[in-house]
């Protein structure tokens, strides 16, 4: 699961959050297989969708990671959930999608299947209300 602002996300939600303000993010994966899995990193990366085709994704200017993104995980145990936090600051106003990637290495192979389905994420920033 992935909650943006402490809002479920999936492919019909778009999440609304103000310039300016720390959007809290979530990431919550679970562990259905009989063995656990790891270690592995995971990394979240901004992007802009143009609807043509072309993603813009040098946002370095527009978003700001608190703390880092990417998640390094030791292990989830099975049938367990492993839960990873971080935040996001968005700078300029706009519609914003998250790409959620695991880092390809020799465990992948071990990852459930789910996990490479992570939902697309849009979160759009507004002005601030005065």
């Amino acid at each position: 699961d992935i909650l943006v602002d402490g809002k479920l996300c999936d492919c019909d939600i778009v999440v609304d959050c103000k310039v300016g303000d720390p959007v809290p993010l979530e990431v919550k994966l679970t562990n259905w297989s009989k063995h656990s899995v790891g270690p592995f990193a995971l990394t979240v990366t901004p992007y802009q969708d143009y609807q043509n085709g072309v993603h813009n994704y040098e946002l370095q200017d527009a978003i700001t990671f608190v703390g880092s993104n990417t998640f390094y995980i030791d292990s989830v145990k099975p049938t367990k959930d492993s839960v990873y936090f971080g935040a996001l600051l968005f700078l300029y106003t706009g519609d914003f999608y998250l790409n959620i990637k695991f880092h390809e290495d020799n465990c992948s192979k071990d990852l459930p299947l789910s996990w490479f389905c992570l939902p697309s994420v849009h979160i759009r920033a507004m002005e601030p209300a005065i």
